[in-house]
């Protein structure tokens, strides 16, 4: 892995900047050095500065600072930006990993509901102990991921993924707090072009195994879901394979 802050070595100084861990990410697979949805990710960015610390984010200073974490590095590779702003400072401080890149995303999934709603849901943030907690508590039961679900067993989202139910006819997102990630904002308007429509609505936990398909996001890729909690989903294949494909077609954008 390669890390470096603001196009350089971490120091023990810039360590006490972000050991707080106070602020925001984004994380981004890239293919020689394109990325899918670059404009979403440096909206969600600036957004979350200026939520966070009431400033903005220059877009080309990110992509700056990511093609110099990649300098020399392998042509593809799984990118994260993290974003702080030091107490006194007058600029935001960006940590840029680099690590190998993630497998496509791959399925059936299993999940596991827990009773979790993530603070700021709609801020990619750091500090996620409930979601690493209960994903990890997931896995030694023996499936994939958590998903997490408010009062009355409203489903929110995955512990790392957006979630989303096909009814025969639409793509529904639970009209929960969530955090929209870019991969489900490149589908949403594009569903409507293989015959797909998408719409947000509240979805509870005894009614998944009613719905045709159900499937996860994120930047790994789509996957189908084929379990949640001791509830069989149906297998939707074909549903699941032709959100695949269309994400797959997005175009890449040169960072």
């Amino acid at each position: 892995m390669r890390i470096e802050v603001d196009g350089r070595p971490p120091t023990a100084d810039d360590l006490q900047t972000v050991l707080p861990a106070y602020g925001h990410f984004t994380a981004m697979q890239v293919r020689s050095g394109r990325t899918r949805g670059l404009a979403l990710h440096l909206a969600r960015l600036d957004a979350a500065t200026r939520e966070l610390f009431g400033d903005g984010l220059d877009g080309d200073l990110v992509r700056t600072r990511i093609r110099h974490a990649l300098k020399d590095g392998p042509a593809d590779a799984s990118v994260r930006v993290h974003v702080y702003w030091p107490d006194g400072s007058d600029a935001a401080t960006l940590l840029v990993t680099v690590r190998p890149p993630a497998p496509p995303a791959h399925g059936p999934q299993s999940l596991m509901s827990v009773s979790h709603l993530r603070p700021g849901a709609h801020i990619k943030h750091l500090g996620g102990f409930g979601q690493t907690y209960y994903g990890r508590l997931a896995r030694r039961e023996g499936f994939d991921d958590a998903l997490l679900t408010g009062p009355g067993g409203v489903v929110t989202e995955g512990g790392i993924t957006n979630i989303g139910f096909f009814d025969g006819t639409s793509v529904i997102w639970p009209d929960a707090p969530h955090l929209a990630g870019i991969t489900m904002q490149l589908l949403e308007p594009r569903l409507p072009d293989i015959g797909i429509a998408s719409r947000h609505a509240p979805v509870h936990l005894k009614d998944v195994a009613g719905y045709a398909a159900v499937l996860v996001t994120n930047s790994h890729g789509v996957a189908r879901v084929g379990r949640i909690d001791d509830i069989v989903l149906p297998t939707g294949d074909d549903v699941v394979a032709a959100v695949r494909e269309l994400y797959e077609s997005v175009p890449w954008d040169a960072i």
